[in-house]
Protein backbone atom coordinates (compact mmCIF):
# COMPACT_ATOMS: atom_id res chain seq x y z
CA UNK A 1 0.00 0.00 0.00
CA UNK A 2 3.10 2.17 0.92
CA UNK A 3 4.78 1.59 -2.18
CA UNK A 4 1.59 2.19 -4.53
CA UNK A 5 1.35 5.44 -2.70
CA UNK A 6 4.77 6.51 -3.62
CA UNK A 7 4.60 5.72 -6.89
CA UNK A 8 1.42 7.99 -7.88
CA UNK A 9 3.28 10.40 -6.10
CA UNK A 10 6.17 10.20 -8.14
CA UNK A 11 4.02 9.81 -11.43
CA UNK A 12 2.07 12.94 -10.52
CA UNK A 13 5.23 14.72 -9.90
CA UNK A 14 6.59 13.92 -13.33
CA UNK A 15 3.25 14.95 -15.04
CA UNK A 16 3.76 18.06 -13.18
CA UNK A 17 7.29 18.33 -14.24
CA UNK A 18 5.88 17.69 -18.24
CA UNK A 19 3.34 19.78 -17.75
CA UNK A 20 5.47 22.95 -16.67
CA UNK A 21 4.53 23.25 -13.47
CA UNK A 22 7.12 24.23 -10.22
CA UNK A 23 7.57 21.33 -8.19
CA UNK A 24 8.65 21.39 -4.54
CA UNK A 25 11.48 19.28 -3.68
CA UNK A 26 12.84 18.81 -0.55
CA UNK A 27 16.30 19.31 0.04
CA UNK A 28 18.35 16.81 2.04
CA UNK A 29 19.80 18.29 4.55
CA UNK A 30 23.85 17.43 4.51
CA UNK A 31 26.15 17.58 7.12
CA UNK A 32 29.06 20.57 6.47
CA UNK A 33 32.36 19.46 7.75
CA UNK A 34 33.85 22.03 10.06
CA UNK A 35 36.51 24.27 9.61
CA UNK A 36 40.17 23.94 11.12
CA UNK A 37 39.31 27.02 13.28
CA UNK A 38 36.03 25.50 14.70
CA UNK A 39 37.86 22.21 15.59
CA UNK A 40 40.57 24.18 17.37
CA UNK A 41 38.07 25.97 19.32
CA UNK A 42 36.11 23.26 20.54
CA UNK A 43 39.43 21.75 21.55
CA UNK A 44 40.59 24.85 23.24
CA UNK A 45 37.17 25.20 24.95
CA UNK A 46 37.72 21.35 26.12
CA UNK A 47 41.25 22.00 26.96
CA UNK A 48 39.79 25.23 28.96
CA UNK A 49 37.22 22.56 30.91
CA UNK A 50 40.04 19.88 31.92
CA UNK A 51 41.78 22.40 33.98
CA UNK A 52 38.89 22.41 36.35
CA UNK A 53 38.63 18.78 36.23
CA UNK A 54 41.53 17.29 36.49
CA UNK A 55 44.35 18.05 39.54
CA UNK A 56 47.35 20.82 39.18
CA UNK A 57 50.60 19.36 39.93
CA UNK A 58 54.01 20.03 39.88
CA UNK A 59 57.38 17.87 39.38
CA UNK A 60 60.85 19.53 41.20
CA UNK A 61 63.31 20.11 38.03
CA UNK A 62 66.77 20.68 37.59
CA UNK A 63 68.39 22.23 34.52
CA UNK A 64 64.70 22.40 33.31
CA UNK A 65 64.98 18.45 33.70
CA UNK A 66 62.36 16.51 35.58
CA UNK A 67 63.30 15.09 39.51
CA UNK A 68 61.65 11.44 39.51
CA UNK A 69 59.58 10.83 42.50
CA UNK A 70 59.58 14.44 43.42
CA UNK A 71 55.62 15.21 41.91
CA UNK A 72 53.29 17.40 44.51
CA UNK A 73 49.63 18.30 43.78
CA UNK A 74 48.60 21.65 44.12
CA UNK A 75 45.13 22.98 44.65
CA UNK A 76 43.96 24.59 41.36
CA UNK A 77 42.35 26.71 43.21
CA UNK A 78 45.47 28.12 45.04
CA UNK A 79 47.18 31.34 44.58
CA UNK A 80 50.95 29.08 44.50
CA UNK A 81 49.88 27.37 40.90
CA UNK A 82 52.51 28.38 38.26
CA UNK A 83 51.43 29.77 35.48
CA UNK A 84 52.59 30.79 32.34
CA UNK A 85 54.28 34.22 32.35
CA UNK A 86 51.89 36.35 30.09
CA UNK A 87 53.90 39.98 31.01
CA UNK A 88 52.59 43.13 31.31
CA UNK A 89 48.95 44.30 30.26
CA UNK A 90 48.83 41.86 27.99
CA UNK A 91 51.89 42.29 26.68
CA UNK A 92 54.56 39.69 25.84
CA UNK A 93 57.13 39.43 28.78
CA UNK A 94 60.51 41.15 28.42
CA UNK A 95 63.08 38.89 27.52
CA UNK A 96 64.80 39.16 31.22
CA UNK A 97 61.78 38.04 32.43
CA UNK A 98 61.25 35.01 30.04
CA UNK A 99 61.34 32.35 33.08
CA UNK A 100 59.73 33.99 35.42
CA UNK A 101 56.63 31.99 37.03
CA UNK A 102 53.29 34.01 38.00
CA UNK A 103 51.57 32.78 40.28
CA UNK A 104 47.60 32.13 40.48
CA UNK A 105 44.08 30.29 39.59
CA UNK A 106 44.98 27.43 37.46
CA UNK A 107 41.45 27.18 36.60
CA UNK A 108 41.13 28.65 32.76
CA UNK A 109 37.90 30.44 31.96
CA UNK A 110 36.00 31.90 29.36
CA UNK A 111 38.28 34.85 29.13
CA UNK A 112 40.89 32.74 28.72
CA UNK A 113 39.22 30.43 26.24
CA UNK A 114 40.11 33.97 24.09
CA UNK A 115 43.06 35.31 25.05
CA UNK A 116 45.18 32.06 24.64
CA UNK A 117 45.20 32.49 20.57
CA UNK A 118 47.10 35.90 21.34
CA UNK A 119 49.31 34.01 23.38
CA UNK A 120 50.05 30.95 21.39
CA UNK A 121 50.69 34.05 18.42
CA UNK A 122 53.46 35.52 20.52
CA UNK A 123 54.96 32.07 21.21
CA UNK A 124 54.57 30.74 17.66
CA UNK A 125 55.47 34.41 16.37
CA UNK A 126 58.71 32.97 14.17
CA UNK A 127 56.53 30.31 12.45
CA UNK A 128 53.45 33.00 11.53
CA UNK A 129 56.40 35.33 9.94
CA UNK A 130 58.05 32.85 7.96
CA UNK A 131 54.60 31.50 6.39
CA UNK A 132 53.55 35.54 5.75
CA UNK A 133 57.13 35.71 4.05
CA UNK A 134 56.84 32.40 2.30
CA UNK A 135 53.30 33.69 0.94
CA UNK A 136 54.84 36.86 -0.62
CA UNK A 137 57.44 35.16 -2.19
CA UNK A 138 55.55 32.68 -3.59
CA UNK A 139 53.33 35.58 -4.97
CA UNK A 140 56.05 37.28 -6.69
CA UNK A 141 57.39 33.77 -8.08
CA UNK A 142 53.75 33.02 -9.62
CA UNK A 143 53.70 36.41 -10.76
CA UNK A 144 56.94 35.38 -13.11
CA UNK A 145 54.86 32.41 -14.78
CA UNK A 146 58.08 30.77 -13.94
CA UNK A 147 56.69 28.36 -11.65
CA UNK A 148 53.97 27.07 -13.96
CA UNK A 149 56.44 27.06 -16.87
CA UNK A 150 58.92 24.78 -15.31
CA UNK A 151 55.53 22.41 -13.86
CA UNK A 152 54.20 22.74 -17.36
CA UNK A 153 57.91 21.21 -18.70
CA UNK A 154 58.28 18.68 -15.55
CA UNK A 155 54.56 17.25 -16.57
CA UNK A 156 55.60 16.86 -20.05
CA UNK A 157 58.57 15.21 -19.36
CA UNK A 158 57.12 13.17 -16.87
CA UNK A 159 53.83 12.31 -19.00
CA UNK A 160 52.34 8.82 -18.64
CA UNK A 161 54.93 8.30 -15.97
CA UNK A 162 53.53 10.68 -13.30
CA UNK A 163 53.01 8.48 -10.65
CA UNK A 164 56.60 7.61 -10.05
CA UNK A 165 56.52 11.17 -8.14
CA UNK A 166 55.06 9.82 -5.64
CA UNK A 167 57.59 7.55 -4.11
CA UNK A 168 60.48 9.60 -4.88
CA UNK A 169 59.12 12.40 -3.45
CA UNK A 170 57.32 10.32 -0.11
CA UNK A 171 61.55 9.32 0.39
CA UNK A 172 62.68 13.03 -0.10
CA UNK A 173 60.44 14.04 2.65
CA UNK A 174 61.13 10.74 5.24
CA UNK A 175 64.84 11.23 4.69
CA UNK A 176 64.20 14.91 6.84
CA UNK A 177 61.92 13.69 8.52
CA UNK A 178 64.05 10.53 10.38
CA UNK A 179 67.24 13.03 10.22
CA UNK A 180 66.08 16.32 11.58
CA UNK A 181 62.66 15.55 12.15
CA UNK A 182 61.20 17.73 9.08
CA UNK A 183 57.86 18.66 9.85
CA UNK A 184 57.25 22.55 10.30
CA UNK A 185 59.50 23.26 7.75
CA UNK A 186 57.42 21.15 5.27
CA UNK A 187 54.66 23.78 5.26
CA UNK A 188 56.71 25.59 3.01
CA UNK A 189 56.65 22.37 -0.11
CA UNK A 190 52.98 22.52 -0.22
CA UNK A 191 53.12 25.53 -3.01
CA UNK A 192 55.42 23.15 -5.29
CA UNK A 193 53.72 19.98 -4.57
CA UNK A 194 49.87 20.81 -4.59
CA UNK A 195 50.54 22.46 -8.07
CA UNK A 196 52.13 19.58 -9.46
CA UNK A 197 49.52 16.94 -8.46
CA UNK A 198 46.95 18.95 -9.64
CA UNK A 199 48.24 19.59 -13.00
CA UNK A 200 49.31 16.30 -12.83
CA UNK A 201 45.70 14.93 -12.39
CA UNK A 202 45.59 14.08 -8.88
CA UNK A 203 44.06 16.19 -6.21
CA UNK A 204 45.51 18.15 -3.05
CA UNK A 205 44.45 15.34 -0.93
CA UNK A 206 47.30 13.75 -3.06
CA UNK A 207 50.08 16.07 -2.35
CA UNK A 208 49.22 16.21 1.31
CA UNK A 209 49.47 12.84 1.61
CA UNK A 210 52.93 12.88 0.11
CA UNK A 211 54.21 15.68 2.37
CA UNK A 212 52.45 14.44 6.07
CA UNK A 213 52.65 10.59 5.17
CA UNK A 214 56.12 10.48 3.79
CA UNK A 215 57.85 13.10 6.24
CA UNK A 216 55.88 11.62 8.75
CA UNK A 217 56.78 7.98 8.71
CA UNK A 218 60.42 9.35 8.25
CA UNK A 219 59.54 11.23 11.98
CA UNK A 220 57.59 8.18 13.20
CA UNK A 221 60.92 6.34 12.53
CA UNK A 222 63.27 8.83 13.88
CA UNK A 223 66.61 7.30 13.71
CA UNK A 224 68.69 10.08 14.40
CA UNK A 225 66.98 12.95 14.58
CA UNK A 226 68.16 14.59 17.42
CA UNK A 227 64.85 17.06 18.34
CA UNK A 228 63.17 13.86 18.86
CA UNK A 229 65.10 9.93 19.90
CA UNK A 230 68.48 12.35 20.15
CA UNK A 231 66.56 14.38 23.14
CA UNK A 232 64.72 11.86 24.27
CA UNK A 233 67.43 9.01 24.78
CA UNK A 234 70.12 11.54 26.24
CA UNK A 235 66.98 12.50 28.84
CA UNK A 236 66.83 9.18 29.40
CA UNK A 237 70.13 8.12 29.73
CA UNK A 238 69.47 5.16 26.98
CA UNK A 239 72.19 3.90 24.35
CA UNK A 240 70.93 5.66 21.29
CA UNK A 241 72.71 2.56 19.08
CA UNK A 242 70.43 -0.02 20.40
CA UNK A 243 67.47 2.31 19.52
CA UNK A 244 69.09 2.64 15.60
CA UNK A 245 67.99 -0.92 14.56
CA UNK A 246 64.62 -0.99 15.44
CA UNK A 247 64.17 2.68 14.26
CA UNK A 248 65.66 1.55 10.80
CA UNK A 249 63.17 -1.30 10.79
CA UNK A 250 60.08 1.02 11.36
CA UNK A 251 61.01 3.20 8.86
CA UNK A 252 61.89 0.83 5.90
CA UNK A 253 58.44 -0.70 6.55
CA UNK A 254 56.36 2.43 7.31
CA UNK A 255 57.42 4.08 4.60
CA UNK A 256 56.80 1.14 1.67
CA UNK A 257 53.63 1.31 3.41
CA UNK A 258 52.62 4.92 3.15
CA UNK A 259 54.03 5.06 -0.47
CA UNK A 260 51.62 2.02 -1.12
CA UNK A 261 48.26 3.48 0.15
CA UNK A 262 49.38 6.85 -1.22
CA UNK A 263 49.62 5.28 -4.69
CA UNK A 264 46.70 3.17 -4.45
CA UNK A 265 44.95 6.82 -3.62
CA UNK A 266 46.20 8.51 -6.38
CA UNK A 267 45.22 5.98 -8.97
CA UNK A 268 41.28 5.73 -7.79
CA UNK A 269 41.39 9.47 -8.00
CA UNK A 270 42.47 9.07 -11.53
CA UNK A 271 39.88 7.09 -11.93
CA UNK A 272 37.72 9.43 -10.88
CA UNK A 273 36.71 8.47 -7.64
CA UNK A 274 36.82 10.58 -4.21
CA UNK A 275 35.26 13.68 -6.05
CA UNK A 276 34.56 14.96 -2.60
CA UNK A 277 37.83 15.20 -1.65
CA UNK A 278 38.43 17.92 -4.05
CA UNK A 279 35.58 20.17 -2.95
CA UNK A 280 38.02 22.52 -1.19
CA UNK A 281 39.50 25.48 -2.77
CA UNK A 282 43.39 25.49 -1.97
CA UNK A 283 44.87 28.37 -0.62
CA UNK A 284 48.39 27.89 -3.25
CA UNK A 285 47.77 29.32 -6.59
CA UNK A 286 46.77 26.19 -9.13
CA UNK A 287 48.86 25.91 -12.50
CA UNK A 288 46.66 25.50 -16.00
CA UNK A 289 48.73 22.61 -17.29
CA UNK A 290 46.99 23.86 -20.87
CA UNK A 291 48.34 27.47 -20.95
CA UNK A 292 52.11 26.84 -20.15
CA UNK A 293 53.78 30.28 -20.22
CA UNK A 294 57.20 29.81 -22.48
CA UNK A 295 59.99 29.41 -20.47
CA UNK A 296 62.15 32.63 -20.98
CA UNK A 297 65.77 32.73 -19.67
CA UNK A 298 64.80 35.16 -17.38
CA UNK A 299 62.07 32.70 -15.77
CA UNK A 300 64.92 29.93 -15.61
CA UNK A 301 66.82 32.16 -13.68
CA UNK A 302 63.97 32.96 -11.30
CA UNK A 303 63.41 28.94 -10.76
CA UNK A 304 66.90 28.64 -10.27
CA UNK A 305 66.69 31.12 -7.48
CA UNK A 306 63.55 29.26 -6.42
CA UNK A 307 65.08 25.66 -6.38
CA UNK A 308 68.36 26.92 -4.79
CA UNK A 309 66.26 28.50 -2.20
CA UNK A 310 64.41 25.36 -1.28
CA UNK A 311 68.01 23.41 -1.03
CA UNK A 312 69.75 26.01 1.43
CA UNK A 313 66.54 25.77 3.66
CA UNK A 314 67.02 22.02 3.45
CA UNK A 315 70.63 22.24 4.53
CA UNK A 316 70.46 24.73 6.57
CA UNK A 317 67.97 23.24 8.75
CA UNK A 318 70.15 19.70 8.91
CA UNK A 319 71.85 19.77 12.85
CA UNK A 320 75.16 18.97 10.99
CA UNK A 321 77.48 19.55 14.12
CA UNK A 322 75.68 16.84 16.09
CA UNK A 323 75.78 14.70 13.13
CA UNK A 324 79.87 14.82 13.25
CA UNK A 325 79.80 17.21 10.19
CA UNK A 326 81.80 20.72 11.29
CA UNK A 327 82.62 21.67 7.79
CA UNK A 328 79.48 24.21 8.08
CA UNK A 329 81.16 25.78 11.73
CA UNK A 330 84.38 26.28 10.28
CA UNK A 331 83.42 28.02 6.74
CA UNK A 332 81.25 30.25 9.50
CA UNK A 333 84.20 30.80 11.31
CA UNK A 334 86.54 31.91 8.81
CA UNK A 335 83.97 34.21 7.08
CA UNK A 336 83.01 35.74 10.48
CA UNK A 337 87.14 36.23 11.07
CA UNK A 338 87.62 37.71 7.03
CA UNK A 339 88.46 41.73 7.95
CA UNK A 340 85.56 44.05 6.67
CA UNK A 341 83.92 41.29 5.26
CA UNK A 342 82.58 39.41 7.99
CA UNK A 343 80.98 42.89 9.62
CA UNK A 344 79.57 43.99 6.38
CA UNK A 345 77.62 41.33 5.72
CA UNK A 346 77.22 40.52 8.59
CA UNK A 347 78.54 37.05 9.24
CA UNK A 348 79.77 38.17 12.98
CA UNK A 349 75.52 38.04 13.36
CA UNK A 350 74.79 35.36 11.61
CA UNK A 351 74.77 31.28 12.59
CA UNK A 352 76.23 28.41 10.70
CA UNK A 353 74.14 26.06 9.03
CA UNK A 354 72.82 23.30 11.20
CA UNK A 355 71.62 26.13 13.61
CA UNK A 356 69.49 27.94 11.18
CA UNK A 357 65.56 28.14 12.67
CA UNK A 358 62.52 30.13 10.97
CA UNK A 359 64.04 33.42 11.67
CA UNK A 360 66.86 32.60 9.49
CA UNK A 361 64.60 30.64 6.93
CA UNK A 362 62.57 33.59 6.67
CA UNK A 363 65.17 35.90 5.86
CA UNK A 364 66.90 34.00 3.44
CA UNK A 365 62.74 33.66 1.34
CA UNK A 366 63.27 37.63 1.86
CA UNK A 367 66.73 37.86 0.03
CA UNK A 368 65.58 35.20 -2.63
CA UNK A 369 62.36 37.79 -2.89
CA UNK A 370 64.70 40.68 -3.43
CA UNK A 371 66.59 38.57 -5.75
CA UNK A 372 63.92 38.12 -8.45
CA UNK A 373 62.47 41.14 -8.05
CA UNK A 374 66.21 42.56 -9.36
CA UNK A 375 66.22 39.95 -11.98
CA UNK A 376 62.42 40.45 -13.21
CA UNK A 377 62.43 44.19 -13.09
CA UNK A 378 62.11 45.27 -16.65
CA UNK A 379 59.33 42.73 -17.19
CA UNK A 380 57.19 43.70 -14.18
CA UNK A 381 57.66 47.40 -15.69
CA UNK A 382 56.26 45.98 -18.95
CA UNK A 383 53.24 44.64 -16.98
CA UNK A 384 53.01 47.38 -14.48
CA UNK A 385 53.10 45.89 -11.99
CA UNK A 386 54.13 46.54 -8.15
CA UNK A 387 56.69 43.49 -7.03
CA UNK A 388 55.60 45.19 -3.20
CA UNK A 389 51.75 44.96 -3.91
CA UNK A 390 52.40 41.07 -5.40
CA UNK A 391 54.62 40.45 -2.35
CA UNK A 392 51.26 41.96 0.52
CA UNK A 393 49.04 39.99 -2.18
CA UNK A 394 50.67 36.73 -1.10
CA UNK A 395 51.39 37.19 2.58
CA UNK A 396 47.15 37.98 2.53
CA UNK A 397 46.89 34.26 0.73
CA UNK A 398 48.73 32.69 3.29
CA UNK A 399 46.65 35.10 6.57
CA UNK A 400 44.53 32.34 7.56
CA UNK A 401 47.18 29.57 7.67
CA UNK A 402 49.53 32.10 9.86
CA UNK A 403 46.24 32.62 12.27
CA UNK A 404 45.69 28.47 12.70
CA UNK A 405 49.13 28.22 13.78
CA UNK A 406 48.57 30.51 16.47
CA UNK A 407 44.91 28.53 17.51
CA UNK A 408 46.51 25.58 17.30
CA UNK A 409 49.74 26.69 19.62
CA UNK A 410 46.57 27.84 22.06
CA UNK A 411 46.08 24.80 23.46
CA UNK A 412 49.80 24.10 24.99
CA UNK A 413 48.87 27.24 26.51
CA UNK A 414 46.02 26.92 28.24
CA UNK A 415 47.93 23.37 29.42
CA UNK A 416 50.59 25.04 31.16
CA UNK A 417 48.39 27.48 32.82
CA UNK A 418 46.42 25.45 33.82
CA UNK A 419 49.23 23.28 35.77
CA UNK A 420 47.76 20.30 34.50
CA UNK A 421 50.69 19.06 32.12
CA UNK A 422 52.52 17.35 34.97
CA UNK A 423 49.76 15.94 36.17
CA UNK A 424 49.17 14.05 33.06
CA UNK A 425 52.99 12.87 33.36
CA UNK A 426 52.42 11.45 36.71
CA UNK A 427 49.44 9.11 35.42
CA UNK A 428 51.89 7.66 33.01
CA UNK A 429 54.41 7.29 35.78
CA UNK A 430 51.66 4.93 37.80
CA UNK A 431 50.27 3.51 34.78
CA UNK A 432 54.15 1.54 33.96
CA UNK A 433 54.62 0.65 37.91
CA UNK A 434 54.08 -3.10 38.57
CA UNK A 435 53.03 -3.88 34.78
CA UNK A 436 54.81 -7.50 33.31
CA UNK A 437 58.36 -6.17 31.62
CA UNK A 438 57.25 -7.36 27.60
CA UNK A 439 54.33 -5.00 27.59
CA UNK A 440 55.73 -2.04 29.52
CA UNK A 441 56.74 -0.78 26.11
CA UNK A 442 53.37 -0.83 24.93
CA UNK A 443 52.01 0.89 27.64
CA UNK A 444 54.06 3.83 27.33
CA UNK A 445 53.20 3.83 23.75
CA UNK A 446 49.30 3.76 24.46
CA UNK A 447 50.49 6.55 27.57
CA UNK A 448 52.35 8.95 24.86
CA UNK A 449 49.59 9.18 22.89
CA UNK A 450 47.25 11.42 24.71
CA UNK A 451 50.63 12.96 25.93
CA UNK A 452 51.47 13.60 22.61
CA UNK A 453 48.09 15.64 21.70
CA UNK A 454 48.59 17.36 24.69
CA UNK A 455 52.29 18.31 24.65
CA UNK A 456 52.65 18.53 20.88
CA UNK A 457 56.23 19.38 21.04
CA UNK A 458 58.24 16.16 20.38
CA UNK A 459 61.28 17.99 22.50
CA UNK A 460 59.17 19.87 25.35
CA UNK A 461 57.55 16.10 25.57
CA UNK A 462 61.00 14.45 25.75
CA UNK A 463 62.54 16.01 28.41
CA UNK A 464 59.50 16.55 30.77
CA UNK A 465 58.90 12.84 30.62
CA UNK A 466 61.72 10.79 29.54
CA UNK A 467 63.65 11.19 32.75
CA UNK A 468 60.34 9.57 34.45
CA UNK A 469 59.25 7.18 31.92
CA UNK A 470 62.42 5.53 31.90
CA UNK A 471 63.86 4.80 34.80
CA UNK A 472 60.13 3.52 35.59
CA UNK A 473 60.40 1.33 32.26
CA UNK A 474 63.66 -0.27 33.69
CA UNK A 475 62.54 -0.63 37.24
CA UNK A 476 59.31 -2.62 36.02
CA UNK A 477 62.31 -5.53 33.83
CA UNK A 478 62.36 -3.35 30.92
CA UNK A 479 64.78 -1.39 28.73
CA UNK A 480 65.23 2.74 28.67
CA UNK A 481 65.80 2.05 24.76
CA UNK A 482 62.39 0.69 24.37
CA UNK A 483 60.87 3.42 26.13
CA UNK A 484 62.27 5.93 23.81
CA UNK A 485 61.37 4.09 20.83
CA UNK A 486 58.11 3.57 22.63
CA UNK A 487 57.85 7.59 22.85
CA UNK A 488 58.70 8.44 19.52
CA UNK A 489 56.27 6.19 17.57
CA UNK A 490 53.75 7.31 19.01
CA UNK A 491 54.51 11.01 18.87
CA UNK A 492 55.21 10.58 15.29
CA UNK A 493 51.48 9.29 15.29
CA UNK A 494 50.56 12.14 16.53
CA UNK A 495 52.25 14.65 14.16
CA UNK A 496 49.87 13.34 11.44
CA UNK A 497 47.01 13.29 13.10
CA UNK A 498 46.23 15.97 15.91
CA UNK A 499 44.64 18.74 15.71
CA UNK A 500 47.15 20.56 18.55
CA UNK A 501 50.51 19.91 15.63
CA UNK A 502 50.12 23.57 13.88
CA UNK A 503 52.04 22.09 10.70
CA UNK A 504 48.98 19.63 9.83
CA UNK A 505 46.78 22.19 10.22
CA UNK A 506 48.38 24.66 8.30
CA UNK A 507 49.10 22.32 5.48
CA UNK A 508 45.51 21.16 5.11
CA UNK A 509 44.53 24.84 5.07
CA UNK A 510 47.31 25.92 2.13
CA UNK A 511 45.76 22.50 0.38
CA UNK A 512 42.32 23.44 0.53
CA UNK A 513 41.54 19.51 2.68
CA UNK A 514 39.17 19.35 5.29
CA UNK A 515 40.13 17.88 8.91
CA UNK A 516 37.63 15.52 8.78
CA UNK A 517 38.33 14.09 4.81
CA UNK A 518 42.10 14.17 6.38
CA UNK A 519 41.28 11.96 9.16
CA UNK A 520 39.05 9.84 7.22
CA UNK A 521 40.81 9.08 4.07
CA UNK A 522 44.10 8.06 6.37
CA UNK A 523 42.70 5.90 9.15
CA UNK A 524 43.80 2.63 7.38
CA UNK A 525 47.88 3.59 7.30
CA UNK A 526 47.56 5.41 10.35
CA UNK A 527 46.57 1.95 11.98
CA UNK A 528 49.24 0.23 9.85
CA UNK A 529 51.83 2.58 11.24
CA UNK A 530 50.50 1.55 14.87
CA UNK A 531 50.54 -2.23 14.30
CA UNK A 532 53.82 -1.98 12.41
CA UNK A 533 55.10 0.31 15.95
CA UNK A 534 53.53 -1.74 18.19
CA UNK A 535 54.87 -5.24 16.47
CA UNK A 536 58.32 -4.00 16.77
CA UNK A 537 58.52 -2.69 20.52
CA UNK A 538 57.36 -6.13 21.32
CA UNK A 539 59.85 -7.53 19.45
CA UNK A 540 62.13 -5.70 21.66
CA UNK A 541 60.22 -6.43 25.09
CA UNK A 542 61.03 -9.98 24.22
CA UNK A 543 64.07 -10.58 23.28
CA UNK A 544 65.46 -7.77 24.93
Amino acid sequence: MALKKLNSKKKASEKAELKGEKVKHTKKKVFKSPSAFSVLFIIIALMAGLTWLVPSGQYSRKDNTIIPGSYQKIDNKATDIPQLDKGVSGMPAKSDDAGKEVKGDGRQGVWDIFTSPIYGMVQKLDVIVFILILGGFLGVVMKTGALDSAIGGLLQTMKGKEKWLIPILMTFFAIGGTTYGMQEETVAFYALIVPIMLAAGYNAMTAVMIIVLGAGSGVLASTVNPFSTGIAANAAGADLSKVLLPQMIILVVSLVASILFTMRYAAKVKAGQYAEDSKGKPAVKEIDAKNVPKFTLERKFVMGIFGFTFLIMVISLIPWEKLGVNIFKDLHTWLETLPFVGVFFGFKHAVPFGDWYFNEISALFLISTVLIAILYKEEFKKEEVSVTNTFLAGCADLLSVALIIAVAAAIGVLMKAGGIQDTIVYWGEELLRNVPSQVVGVLAFIFYIPMSFIIPSSSGLAEASMPIIAPVAELAGSTKEIAVVAFATASGLLNMMAPTIASLMAGLALAGVSYKSWLKRTVPIMVAFTVISLVVILAMGFFH
